[in-house]
């Protein structure tokens, strides 16, 4: 695996999570078990699902000594 394949594995790895909490919120919302101001809460304050700063954590780590690059004979 090479650090294309990682960072692919971070960005999706982020993308899962965020689908998940997704997933919750529509939970909840067919449930009607979340307050309109909790709701509002969370509609006024969004996060993109993958921002500048995950792309370049997931960059870091991808170089970084948590994952062996993989050396070619």
């Amino acid at each position: 695996m090479d650090n294309k394949d990682r960072l692919i594995l971070a960005l999706a790895a982020l993308l899962r999570a965020e689908r998940e909490t997704r997933g919750a919120l529509l939970e909840v919302l067919e449930e009607d078990s979340i307050s309109r101001e909790t709701l509002m809460a969370i509609l006024s304050d969004p996060i993109p699902i993958v921002t500048q700063e995950d792309i370049a954590f997931a960059e870091r780590f991808a170089l970084s000594k948590h994952l062996p690059i993989e050396r070619k004979s």
